[in-house]
């Protein structure tokens, strides 16, 4: 594809602006590790919420979604439950609220107030360290993959380059070469370029995102589509088997089908929903998205800023993705089929963009799609670390060193996190191989202890760190022991092992410090098996108040759960012309927002 001068233009325009406007702001992030880390909570919720937007709103997982939907049609709305993209509504209807209580820094910083500092509470912090460089490298590596894909397929020029008797490949070279770019402003600026970038970036991504979808919407008409998907495709709703028969249209989609292992769709359906309630509720890994409800003001804009993110974030992206499936299921299926096995179904969204968008809207397109990697890949690289600074070196290496020596370790060892990830990039085959092993069997080793942690007094840091550690070593090992199972469903193997090695390291060692347990327990207040610590707790203050709110909790997560839905649907339908069930959809969203305004937005505490 050759870029005209117009084009590249615009994105050399857009990359030069954001390193401007990361090194403008990035002055105000060299106060302290508060102001680098978290901009010194100072960043409205809102703001916030745009920022945690933009950051989800990534390019891998954006081709990710394309290729989803062009296999799976309305089904493949389903197939963001792996994460779980829901885990947001739970996070907004409680948890975010009991995690900002803390007033800390970092998600190991948290677990002192849960655990204590005695040896107990030091293993799970550091065990949470290190599922954080690992989760932190794994997504760095997740990124590399994407973008280099998508670079090689737009820009002109071959940058493949021997180095001794290795060859690197353009696709890598244009993925150090962003990913470079990327990290100059996040290592330098912090919190507040990660930001101010951020928002930038995210205007950028909406404009493309409606761009693409009015394109498509004016070159493809209802009966064009209909010729060339299977019968199913445009329904949201499934039956026992997934039921989508390609054979007569693109075989070897159906050989996708069948290697994917979704064909008994609602077994899948239900590992999902098993796997998406316990993620869930285990909180957020130690990433962006945590640290994002760290830097509010209050427990309550904590609470709306995570509720704001689904807001602005999902009917613009699935506009986008909805756009370039229909496009190349129309326009691009001859060749598609012409490739025979070869298909490579995460170029998908690269073919669309080659051949559909006009010069001039063509290079704001790719301003907003590298915007996409770089919002989601700064805002990692501006996590992690944090973990390394705070919690390991300021705790036990150099307590007493200067503000200065702090942010001088974190530009360091942002560095040499960022080189390792991109280290591990080289390996990686697919982007959906890498999806899997992250959303499945990396969360599923951190989801028992972290569920544990919320409901159960008697989980200590003991239980922590041992439940940690067994399912941090079997997400890392049962890919190789058991290669040909799928990732989704190694979730209950690895959850499995967790469980014993959290409940077993628990009740074999001594409950946590009697005086933590209770300063935890009034401040952060949470339901679920407490009733000792709290008997103790009311016995000293006669005013307190239990949390009796697990019924409507539950509730609003539900509502919110299709709230979210109605929001990824909407868009899908309206690009397919498929306006009756796009209608049911905004009703559905209409009655959900108001159910949520009334039972969980007007009860938020003040």
């Amino acid at each position: 594809m050759n870029l005209q001068p117009l084009d590249i233009g615009i994105v050399i325009g857009y990359l030069v602006l954001t390193i401007l406007i990361g090194f403008l702001i990035s002055k105000r992030a060299n106060k302290n590790l508060d102001s680098y880390f978290l901009g010194g909570r100072s960043i409205p919720w809102y703001i916030l919420g745009i920022s945690n937007a933009s950051g989800m709103f990534d390019i891998t997982g954006t081709m990710w979604f394309v290729s989803i939907l062009f296999v799976y049609g309305l089904k493949g709305a389903w197939m963001p439950w792996m994460w779980p993209i829901w885990n947001q509504i739970f996070l907004m209807v409680f948890l975010a609220t009991w995690l900002r209580r803390s007033n800390v820094m970092t998600g190991a910083e948290w677990l002192k107030t849960r655990f204590g500092e005695d040896k107990g509470g030091r293993l799970s912090h550091i065990i949470v360290v290190v599922f954080a460089i690992i989760s932190v490298i794994g997504f760095i590596a997740y990124t590399f993959a994407g973008i280099g894909k998508f670079a090689t397929s737009f820009f002109p020029w071959d940058l493949t380059t021997e180095i001794g008797s290795k060859v690197i490949s353009s696709e890598n070279i244009y993925a150090l070469l962003i990913m470079g770019f990327t990290s100059i402003y996040a290592i330098k600026g912090g919190m507040y370029s990660v930001v101010a970038t951020e928002i930038m970036q995210f205007l950028v991504m909406t404009i493309s995102c409606f761009i693409v979808g009015v394109i498509a919407m004016n070159l493809v008409s209802a009966e064009q589509l209909n010729a060339v998907i299977p019968v199913g495709w445009k329904d949201l709703f499934f039956g026992w088997k997934l039921n989508l028969d390609w054979s007569n249209l693109i075989p070897t989609v159906t050989n996708k089908i069948k290697a994917d292992g979704y064909e008994y769709f609602s077994i899948i359906f239900m590992i999902m929903i098993f796997k998406g309630i316990l993620a869930s509720i285990a909180g957020p890994v130690p990433s962006y998205d945590l640290q994002r409800i760290l830097s509010t003001k209050s427990p309550r804009d904590a609470a709306r800023m995570t509720g704001f993110t689904s807001l602005v974030l999902f009917i613009p992206r699935f506009f986008m993705v909805a756009g370039f499936t229909v496009l190349v299921l129309v326009y691009f299926s001859p060749k598609l089929v012409a490739m025979g096995p070869g298909i490579d179904f995460e170029m998908v969204l690269p073919y669309a963009v080659s051949n559909f968008i006009p010069t001039g809207l063509l290079g704001l397109l790719l301003a907003g799609l590298i915007a996409a990697f770089m919002s989601t890949y700064a805002a990692y690289v501006n996590a992690g670390p944090a973990y390394i600074v705070n919690d390991i070196y300021k705790k036990f290496v150099n307590p007493n060193a200067s503000n200065k020596r702090y942010i001088n370790m974190s530009y360091l060892v942002s560095l040499v996190v960022v080189t390792i990830g991109i280290i591990f990039g080289f390996f990686i085959d697919s982007i959906d191989s890498m999806t899997k092993w992250i959303v499945s069997s990396l969360y599923g080793g951190y989801t028992a202890a972290n569920v544990l942690k919320w409901i159960w007094w008697r989980f200590n840091g003991y239980g922590y760190f041992w439940g940690m550690l067994t399912g941090l070593v079997a997400s890392l090992f049962i890919p190789l022991f058991l290669p040909n199972i799928s990732a989704l469903n190694s979730f209950p193997i690895i959850l499995l092992i967790s469980s014993i090695g959290s409940i077993a390291g628990s009740l074999l060692t001594a409950p946590d410090d009697e005086e933590v347990l209770k300063r935890f327990y009034s401040n952060v207040r949470p339901w679920g098996f407490w009733r000792p610590i709290y008997v103790k707790v009311k016995a000293e203050n006669l005013a307190f108040q239990k949390n009796t709110d697990f019924k409507r909790d539950m509730m609003n997560c539900v509502v919110g759960i299709v709230w979210q839905m109605s929001m990824v649907v909407m868009p899908i339908y309206l690009v397919i012309r498929e306006f009756r069930s796009m209608t049911i959809a905004l009703v559905v969203f209409v009655i959900t927002s108001v159910l949520l305004k009334v039972y969980w937005y007007n009860r938020l505490e003040n």
